[in-house]
């Protein structure tokens, strides 16, 4: 029997057992069907349900937490971790993780009621916020009052409210392991992790039995050694490996906004170093989405729409850095922007030479010499109207652009985004069998004889 079989076998009885509500035996079955096989998802999300059934939600906060760092779109992981979340009081994370199900199955109606119970229980913390405030009038030194407002400010994602708070307790009472744990947690969820790791520390050593404290400081140790594990490989030029491990690391904590944020950029930098770049705009969006302020993002995501010559969307993102802030540099990339989308309107007629923008004279007529060849009416004398009246246009804008090409001035022009017309040259007049006769030489320059059905051979005159 093999490991998986095993595990398998393992995970079968702890569902008889939590089926007979005998959630003790239940969990020591999942237990060894995660002690088998420590990858499968789903043996963490079957632990988690049992754990919550027997009201370990903290320890069933970490299954299910587990789960969805395993598979991202497992969603009854996420449903549980959400449950987890407002059972413990989180209930900005569990609407985040609610929200992740309703991407999965927009018609989850067990999520569809989560939303609404923790949008409630938001509003609660808002009351007791406010509650606390009129309790503080006439108690204004009691540190018990203040704990409950500084933790509900943080669940409200209102950090430096909850910091000013918590700090303020501090500087009476340095010992207070619930005011070092809120100081730490809003520096963890503003990204200062090295900082947020020292008060969870100083709390564990007030409180060596402080759940929450041990919680967060287990995520923050473990963001902070994967996301710098993805810098060095991305430093050392690995950029497959730290691909990698900024997605790891995304796993961790999806609670984390701002950290989150930062990793989605990261890992767009070397998605677009690997040439992945959709992918590296969907994670530039993504960190725009979880912080609509943050500018590298949008420089990012802006770099790659210029990359994929998408340039309408490229103006918009820098747009919206420049209107943030106006420097120099964010002037001259929405410039440059601007001119692309400009150039990206008209003709390519690198395109349609088939040359690229560094093309040599040599290699401009070289490429004239053939495509003229190709497209001539004479050529094609045989062939239906349609397909006469399609090669003779593609005929005359092979003249325009060897035209424009072959001449610096027009190419100068041309290169720098300004309108042809300004320059004398009228394209709507323009004769193609004038350059060809020119660049041929002869009056008639050449004629199509046919060798052989479909063969043609040139004389020139």
């Amino acid at each position: 029997m093999t490991a998986r079989e095993e595990a398998e076998g393992f995970k079968e009885q702890g569902n008889a057992f939590y089926i007979k509500k005998d959630y003790a035996e239940a969990f020591n079955y999942y237990t060894k069907a995660i002690d088998m096989c420590p990858k499968n998802a789903s043996y963490y999300g079957n632990r988690a349900a049992t754990l919550m059934m027997l009201y370990r939600y903290r320890e069933a906060l970490e299954d299910s937490q587990q789960a969805v760092r395993l598979d991202n779109d497992f969603m009854k992981g996420h449903l549980r971790e959400g449950k987890c979340h407002l059972s413990l009081g989180n209930a900005m994370a569990a609407s985040r993780c609610f929200q992740r199900v309703l991407e999965l199955e927009p018609d989850n109606s067990p999520a569809q009621q989560e939303v609404t119970l923790a949008t409630l229980v938001q509003i609660k913390w808002r009351k007791v916020v406010f509650c606390m405030d009129r309790a503080l009038e006439a108690a204004a030194a009691c540190h018990r009052f203040k704990i409950l407002k500084a933790e509900c400010l943080a669940l409200l994602g209102r950090y430096p409210e909850a910091q000013s708070v918590a700090s303020d307790i501090l500087r009476m009472d340095s010992t207070n392991a619930d005011a070092l744990y809120v100081r730490g947690l809003c520096l963890y969820y503003e990204d200062c992790i090295d900082k947020a790791v020292q008060f969870f520390v100083q709390a564990l050593r007030m409180a060596p039995d402080h759940d929450k404290a041990r919680l967060a400081f287990r995520n923050a140790k473990a963001l902070k050694a994967k996301k710098e594990e993805g810098n060095k490989a991305f430093k050392e030029g690995h950029f497959e490996a730290a691909y990698e491990l900024y997605s790891e690391a995304l796993t961790i904590d999806p609670n984390n906004i701002k950290t989150n944020a930062k990793l989605y950029c990261n890992r767009a930098t070397v998605g677009s170093k690997l040439k992945k770049l959709e992918q590296a705009v969907e994670d530039c969006t993504r960190a725009i989405k979880l912080d609509e302020t943050y500018i590298k993002a949008y420089l990012r995501r802006a770099q790659c729409y210029m990359d994929m010559e998408q340039y309408e969307e490229a103006v918009r993102d820098y747009e919206k850095v420049y209107q943030t802030e106006k420097t120099k540099e964010h002037k001259h990339l929405l410039k440059h922007a601007q001119l692309e989308l400009k150039k990206s309107k008209r003709k390519d007629y690198y395109k349609v030479l088939g040359v690229n923008k560094n093309a040599t004279e040599d290699e401009i007529k070289k490429a004239y010499r053939k495509r003229a060849l190709l497209h001539h009416p004479d050529r094609h004398s045989g062939a239906t109207p349609e397909l006469q009246k399609e090669e003779e246009k593609k005929f005359k804008e092979v003249g325009e652009a060897f035209s424009v090409l072959s001449d610096p001035k027009k190419k100068s022009r041309y290169d720098s985004g300004q309108d042809l017309e300004d320059d004398g040259m009228n394209m709507g007049d323009f004769d193609a069998n004038n350059i060809f006769k020119a660049f041929f030489g002869g009056p008639a320059g050449f004629s199509f004889e046919a060798s052989g059905p479909g063969n043609f051979f040139f004389q020139f005159g």
